[in-house]
């Protein structure tokens, strides 16, 4: 068999905080899961893994949380440019760091992105209209 890619796996330091942070998002995870050590909420054919910091420590002996700026992010299409503009809204009045506000992207995007509780990326986009 060749190997597939199944999963996108997210370190956290706080889980309730993060599982109140997807969940704005859309994602579903199940009831209880923000008092886990572990969780997960499928996204299309794959999903996404939540561990917080002390879980990952449990199983990987001498493992330290990352310091510095993430090296990668997650992005969310939205329907369109409004959704956008709306969700970023929405998650900067919840108290989430906007790190780029929603604007016309050279590339044919809106484009935002927002950090969740632990800093990560999370880009929000949708195809701008044609002309």
């Amino acid at each position: 068999m060749t190997p597939q890619l199944d999963a996108i796996s997210v370190i956290v330091s706080d889980m309730a905080a993060s599982v109140a942070f997807y969940r704005r998002l859309g994602l579903e995870f199940p009831e209880g899961a923000e008092s886990e050590g572990h969780a997960e909420a499928a996204i299309g054919g794959m999903r996404l893994l939540l561990d917080t910091e002390a879980t990952v420590a449990s199983f990987t002996p001498g493992w330290q949380p990352p310091t510095g700026p993430g090296r990668s992010s997650l992005a969310f299409r939205c329907a369109d440019p409004a959704e956008v503009d709306k969700l970023y809204g929405e998650l900067v009045d919840a108290g989430h760091h906007g790190e780029t506000p929603p604007w016309d992207a050279f590339w044919g995007q809106r484009y935002a992105c927002v950090a969740d509780p632990d800093g990560h990326g999370i880009d929000l986009y949708a195809p701008l209209p044609s002309e």
